[in-house]
């Protein structure tokens, strides 16, 4: 007995002057981006080597590049199969991976581009794939490509979809659904959700994209201008802006429901020094939010992501005063990105980010400091909930694929330096001069309490004329029926959609603008905590009644059914 307390007496004593203790596993999202132009998931055995490797990382989460261009590494989507010479069918990779993944722990996040479709001159071999049907050999509206306001329709090498054609837009939306509804996916994960580089240098520092025609003239109806507005006009730079949220808007409230559970994330734009340096003062004055339209924190505000992955490419040996290394350009990189954790970590709104950095620009001792980083708090004490790091396939920068941290520096094996990186990341090592390593544990993925235990409700609806046509750009504002508050308010989409997410458990009122429609407007709804109610409106536009006189005619319809869905399940 003595001896029992003299040993539990000299632990107290070693915790209370700070001996160090290993860390208690915990909850964080650890993961590998894996894309799809290099190894990964192009057949079983690479699947296989994938999971292992993640396991022996203890990284618990794969974002994997399941939409390239326009296609799919899976055999049920709204995409065809990828062209990209993957195994033969029946392989499904998304299949495969979702299956060996599971087995072990590890979540599988379905990772799309959004935007980009095709980038070679040859077309696709599908004939369904969307460039064969709605590319730039397709004429009037059935041409669904973005343009530059030069008139180029290739940003780079990329042919893209524009956000502001309606259909274009829509399509984009069941792209993530149509995987969500058919796979036993964890997450649905956002790339190039915006307009593209590749800008213009008469108009610096603004987007010079989404000028397809029809996407032009939807905003000369909506504002009731005419002509082509330059790339610099503000009413038009937010009107693009309000195009992309609303794609995030959709498939966040679509994909509930049809799987409430799965975490809704975006890999977001972090160009250049963060919002709050002097350099730019304000978000709004970000190059993000100029230079591609995506307004990201809003997206967070408004509670349209789950995850927030923000791309924080930066290289952690582009110091203050080493600025001369490969791709430092002059730049405090490594200042660049404490900046953006920090806005990212103070701009989270009750969601959750998780930072996502280069390693294939990195030395591992870089990656690893900068994986510290990604999950320390910030200086007001926000954290976020991980680390994503791109990507599996370039481990660091010596890795084949990778850029080169110093011009010169020998490239070795992708294996060699994953599992340089492995070791540095969950044992002590010469890389890494703190105890213990950063992964030295396996870790549960963080919940998502909003989901798990919710205490609000969604809302989605369509207004449409009698006839079944979908109403587009149309104001619905959102009242509390019981108050006589607004809300907020929506502008519908070219399918006639709206949505709102957290709303407050009531009854509400939908009310259409009334100097576009007239008769019925007013439709009541309830939400109730963790349900998507449905809201079907039918209306009809003053440019379309008959030639008459006007009246006060509005017709207020009483309280009637709504598709109320428990925990968003059809």
């Amino acid at each position: 007995m003595r001896r029992v307390i003299t040993v539990l007496f000299m632990l107290a004593v070693l915790m209370q002057f700070g001996i160090p203790q290993a860390r208690a596993a915990q909850s964080e999202f650890r993961a590998y981006w894996v894309d799809a132009f290099g190894e990964g998931i192009f057949n079983e055995a690479e699947i296989t080597k994938l999971v292992a490797q993640t396991k022996a990382a203890n990284l618990n989460a794969l974002v994997v590049q399941v939409g390239r261009r326009g296609d799919c590494f899976c055999n049920r989507a709204m995409m065809p199969r990828t062209q990209a010479n993957i195994a033969p069918l029946p392989f499904d990779p998304l299949d495969s991976l979702i299956a060996k993944a599971h087995t072990e722990g590890i979540q599988v996040h379905a990772w799309i581009i959004t935007t980009a479709i095709w980038n070679s001159l040859t077309s696709p071999l599908d004939r369904r794939h969307i460039f064969n049907q709605h590319g730039p050999s397709k004429k009037g509206g059935a041409d669904w490509i973005s343009l530059r306001y030069d008139g180029a329709n290739r940003a780079g090498a990329d042919y893209l979809l524009d956000p502001g054609h309606p259909d274009a837009a829509d399509y984009m939306v069941s792209m993530y659904t149509s995987v969500a509804a058919n796979y036993d996916i964890d997450g649905l994960n956002f790339d190039r959700v915006r307009l593209p580089d590749q800008n213009l240098a008469a108009f610096p520092g603004v987007s010079a994209w989404g000028y397809n025609p029809v996407a032009v003239a939807r905003f000369n109806s909506a504002t009731g201008r005419t002509g082509r507005p330059l790339p610099d006009d503000a009413q038009w730079a937010q009107w693009r802006r309000d195009q992309i949220t609303n794609i995030v808007r959709k498939v966040y409230l679509e994909t509930y429901a049809v799987k409430p559970h799965v975490r809704i994330s975006a890999d977001t734009i972090t160009y250049g020094h963060g919002p709050q340096n002097a350099v730019y003062g304000t978000w709004e004055n970000s190059r993000p939010y100029r230079e591609t339209l995506q307004d990201w924190r809003a997206w967070m505000e408004e509670g349209i992501l789950d995850l927030n992955i923000p791309m924080n490419y930066k290289r952690e040996h582009c110091t203050a005063t080493d600025q001369t290394a490969n791709g430092c350009f002059g730049f405090n990189q490594q200042l660049m990105y404490e900046e953006w954790n920090e806005f990212t970590f103070d701009h989270q709104y009750g969601r959750q980010a998780a930072i996502g950095p280069a390693i294939y620009l990195n030395y591992i001792a870089g990656s690893v400091a900068q994986a510290r980083k990604a999950l320390a708090p910030s200086r007001a004490g926000n954290s976020g909930i991980g680390w994503v790091g791109y990507s599996y396939g370039t481990p660091d920068c010596y890795a084949p694929r990778a850029v080169r941290c110093r011009p010169g520096e020998t490239q070795r094996s992708a294996d060699v330096s994953r599992a340089e990186l492995t070791r540095a990341l969950t044992q002590p090592s010469e890389y890494d001069a703190v105890t213990p390593p950063v992964f030295a544990d396996p870790a549960a993925v963080p919940g998502m309490p909003w989901k798990d235990a919710p205490t609000r409700g969604h809302a989605r609806g369509t207004v449409q004329s009698k006839g079944g046509r979908a109403l587009d750009q149309v104001r619905v504002d959102i009242y509390n029926a019981e108050t006589e508050a607004l809300v907020t308010s929506r502008t519908t989409d070219g399918q006639g959609w709206f949505g709102v997410v957290d709303l407050v458990p009531a009854k509400y009122k939908a009310v259409v603008d009334q100097a576009v429609v007239y008769g019925h407007n007013v439709t009541f709804f309830t939400v109730s905590a963790g349900t998507l109610s449905t809201v079907v409106i039918e209306a009809r536009l003053i440019s379309d009644r008959p030639n008459r006189q006007r009246g006060p005619d509005v017709e207020v319809v009483e309280p009637q059914e709504v598709d109320e869905q428990p925990n968003g399940e059809r």
